[in-house]
């Protein structure tokens, strides 16, 4: 059966990077060839500006245009191949952006159904009332610095002539209390009378018939 059909052909396929390569090496293979030619048709260049009109010269040109013709093949075929590879290398460039894009497609895929199940588990009914629940808690918050914060004034029923007189009062005080701390202290002018050696004031009247 294999002499008849031939065997199943085993070896792998050719990539697209491995026949870009083979290609530029059939290049590289022209390149040198070219470069042989381009010397030989410099040497006949030489000869023949030196050579005179003859037969010698003549077989020279001969030789230098089949030469030449040969570059020219070679050069034709090295366009072609350079084409080809360019070609290759677009399709490989277009390959690899087709793969970045489906890469892209499949993470934002992925990245839509993590999304999905993430927001299906939110209700938005429960954190509308966690924000009014926030709200009322800020609301009681405020009241209560203010409660706090709240100053003591005078009362309204407060009449101003008393506080007037209120005021004078204590102002007295303060000045017997000053007065009596600098004879004095304090706790002793109440309970210690003046000492039994001192005379008593003298009257008036009396000091008047001393004087007379």
């Amino acid at each position: 059966m294999n002499r008849l059909f031939g065997a199943k052909n085993t070896a792998p396929k050719p990539t697209l990077s491995s026949a870009i390569q083979n290609v530029d090496t059939h290049i590289e293979s022209i390149d040198v060839k070219l470069a042989k030619l381009n010397a030989e048709l410099t040497g006949y260049q030489q000869k023949l500006s030196k050579m005179r009109d003859g037969p010698g010269k003549t077989a020279i040109k001969q030789k230098a245009l089949k030469v030449l013709q040969r570059r020219k093949m070679y050069e034709g075929q090295r366009d072609q191949l350079q084409q080809q590879s360019w070609n290759m290398e677009q399709a490989g460039m277009m390959q690899d952006n087709l793969k970045n894009v489906m890469t892209t497609v499949d993470a934002m895929k992925t990245t839509n159904k993590s999304l999905k199940q993430q927001y299906g588990k939110i209700n938005i009914d429960q954190i509308e009332k966690m924000q009014d629940e926030m709200a009322d808690l800020m609301d009681i918050g405020n009241d209560i610095q203010e409660s706090i914060s709240r100053s003591y004034d005078i009362p309204d029923d407060v009449d101003e002539a008393e506080l007037d007189a209120e005021l004078d009062a204590l102002g007295e005080e303060v000045e017997l209390e000053g007065f009596g701390s600098e004879a004095m202290p304090s706790f002793m002018v109440d309970e210690v009378g003046p000492p039994e050696f001192v005379d008593e004031p003298v009257e008036a009247g009396k000091v008047k018939e001393a004087a007379g």
